[in-house]
């Protein structure tokens, strides 16, 4: 039987929904809390590559996802004027059954994995927080910002880069700008996109885009990190249409796209990486709560996935919560989420510090290879 009976999830987001849909379906009682309204929930596109879409379906929801997003198999290399310099087979990290990398919306991958939790039972409460822990040795006593308490065999934060959790259990690690930005838009796609094509140079760093659905994608650039903080909307668009308008190629039509409709967003990439054990008792963190990276191997949102399908997994093939489920769940999780964390910054650091001892493609290929074997 489960090593849990009752499991509260704070994070309503795509991680936290996904361990309460695994959790739920084998008969555990999970309560989620989330403080934002989901129905409203915004966001730009995501970069979903194989080894995130492998736990998809082991959650149930790889039909709804694949049909709600754009998969592909390449990867295209360009130059700022758009010419094409070299395509790649993309390596599958989910194995030879599952597309290499799929894009689609990220308020919509909520959406559906929002669905597929509270299909199985959990029960979702939004606008809701935990403002206490009270560890015990067999349960932790939680209070809520309603008004309203519980006590559950298990808490697990999932409550992204800024964790509350994480801050309440004595967690004092917390993410560290990497000194780059990123201009981000979802809007309409050209046809001839297909593919994540990404250039390196030029006005930016990096300029890249990916399909996201049959008529939509998101377009990024990312910069040196600046204060853009006191930008209004048209502002923000004003600006990425004019750094978007030094690249040539598709970027002319995305530059065109970039209208009154479109939000354009803007954050840094920031870095986190606690230190194992995640957990204090029984409390435990996975996702951004725990370790957090920029965007350079699209793998953030993947690890937390992985976490998600360990931890279920383990609770639910275990009889007891104790040191030696936490300790079988750092030997699985820590060492993978330390590479892809180190990876992800040092690949943009040679961004920002070019070195002649620079590898990206061998650091890539060599990430990519391990992530290639299940979690």
């Amino acid at each position: 039987m489960p090593s849990v009976d009752s499991v509260l999830v704070v994070g309503g987001g795509p991680v936290g929904c996904s361990l309460a849909t695994l959790l739920a379906r084998a008969g555990v009682g999970v309560d989620v809390v989330e403080i934002e309204d989901v129905a409203s929930a915004r966001g730009s596109g995501i970069t979903v590559q194989g080894n995130a879409l492998r736990v998809l379906r082991e959650v149930g929801v790889w039909d709804e996802v694949r049909a709600s997003g754009f998969a592909f198999d390449t990867l295209g290399m360009r130059t700022p004027e758009g010419e094409l310099i070299v395509e790649l087979e993309d390596v599958r990290t989910g194995g030879p059954d599952l597309p290499a990398t799929l894009g689609m919306s990220r308020p919509r991958l909520r959406e559906i994995l929002t669905g597929a939790a509270t299909g199985a039972g959990a029960r979702l409460r939004t606008g809701t927080t935990v403002t206490a822990l009270r560890p015990g040795d067999e349960q932790v006593g939680v209070s809520f910002n309603d008004g309203t308490a519980g006590e559950y065999d298990l808490v697990v934060g999932a409550d992204g880069v800024r964790s509350t959790v994480r801050s309440m259990i004595g967690v004092s690690d917390q993410p560290t700008p990497t000194g780059m930005g990123i201009w981000r838009v979802h809007t309409r796609r050209p046809e001839s996109v297909e593919r994540t094509d990404l250039i390196y140079g030029g006005a930016c760093y990096i300029a890249g885009y990916c399909p996201t659905g049959p008529d939509t994608m998101y377009a990024y650039l990312v910069e040196d990190a600046t204060d853009r903080s006191g930008l209004s909307a048209d502002q923000r668009r004003a600006t990425m249409r004019e750094l978007a308008g030094n690249y040539g190629g598709v970027w002319r039509e995305i530059r065109d796209h970039i209208g009154a409709d479109e939000a354009v967003n803007y954050t840094w990439f920031e870095s986190l990486l606690v230190d194992r054990p995640w957990n204090r008792g029984r409390v435990v963190l996975i996702g951004d709560a725990a370790h957090a990276c920029p965007p350079t191997l699209a793998q953030g949102a993947a690890m937390g996935f992985e976490d998600a399908a360990v931890l279920a997994e383990l609770l639910l093939a275990r009889d007891t919560v104790d040191d030696e489920l936490f300790g079988a769940f750092m030997d699985r999780r820590y060492e993978r989420a330390r590479t892809v964390v180190e990876a992800s910054v040092q690949l943009g650091e040679w961004l920002l510090r070019p070195s002649p001892d620079a590898d990206p493609p061998g650091l890539m290929g060599r990430t990519l290879a391990m992530l290639a074997e299940p979690a």
